[in-house]
């Protein structure tokens, strides 16, 4: 997902109706941080289990004294942690789970992270989800912001449905289900759309 590809996407999102053309010129061209290099999914991945359910100023406190209780973020030193260090930051019980069970995988080598860039977006889903606490949002994020694919449609994001429902004028956000047909008219660029309506919410 280059800078010319964000782009062209967002020029052809301009195009698909009134109300993204009315986001398009309001925040310009979408815009991605430098995507993670492989090494780093491990790391990436925790973050995302740390952010689940949680406000960013919030999930981003909570994120970094989890990631102050070791200076190097691998399985083997996430699993040497244990339990306590990793509650004691502030994860709650699940997501301390979590965590620990994605380093687990990781580390007995069931999940082979390296791999991922490689499968269908379903295929990445269904592999991530195989780790307690890992569903499909969580799995979305990582498709989205990890692995750069244009056309995830992350409809139980509660940011892009209330998003969504600001741009359009609505009272209330539409639910993940009204959501998932109205995504439609994006393709294939929704994630770059699910980007807009962040940026929406921020507004």
């Amino acid at each position: 997902m280059s800078r010319a590809g964000l782009t062209e996407a967002s020029r052809a999102l301009a195009q698909a109706s009134e109300v993204m053309a009315g986001l398009v010129e309001r925040f310009g061209p979408a815009r991605f941080g430098p995507k993670p290099p492989v090494r780093e999914r491990f790391e990436v991945l925790s973050r995302e289990i740390a952010f689940q359910q949680l406000a960013g100023k919030a999930a981003s406190a909570i994120w970094t004294r989890v990631r102050g209780q070791t200076p190097e973020w691998v399985p083997g030193e996430v699993l040497a942690l244990g339990e306590k260090p990793l509650r004691s930051a502030g994860l709650s019980g699940a997501k301390t789970r979590a965590m620990l069970d994605l380093a687990a995988h990781c580390e007995q080598g069931s999940l082979d992270l390296a791999r991922l860039g490689r499968m269908s977006d379903q295929e990445v889903i269904d592999e991530l989800s195989q780790v307690w606490g890992i569903g499909t949002w969580t799995a979305q994020m990582f498709l989205i912001f990890s692995l750069r694919r244009l056309d995830v449609w992350p409809v139980g994001d509660l940011g892009v449905r209330r998003g969504y429902g600001l741009a359009h004028g609505w009272t209330e956000a539409p639910t993940a289900d009204e959501l998932e047909p109205l995504g439609d008219q994006f393709r294939p660029y929704r994630s770059v759309a699910a980007w807009y309506f962040w940026r929406a919410t921020e507004a």
